[in-house]
């Protein structure tokens, strides 16, 4: 009795490590850019990542930092 529960619980055990383990063959690149480059391609529920990602670090918005002054008042 107490063999067959082992048992069991040996099968269970390698059952639940066998699923959690994943794919044997990678489908992602090793790169961690291009990486998140597919992933980001490949879900399609994320793929306004990019426009959110240029938004808040300000990538659209004009360079502020002018070579020259400005007079910023009406003349």
């Amino acid at each position: 009795m107490m063999t067959l529960r082992k048992r069991l619980l040996v099968c269970l055990m390698l059952l639940c490590t066998s699923v959690n383990i994943g794919c044997a063959l990678p489908i992602w690149h090793p790169s961690p850019d291009i990486r998140a480059r597919q992933l980001i391609y490949s879900s399609e529920s994320m793929r306004h990542i990019p426009e959110i990602w240029e938004r808040i670090w300000g990538l659209e918005l004009p360079d502020l930092a002018t070579p020259y002054r400005v007079h910023g008042g009406v003349i």
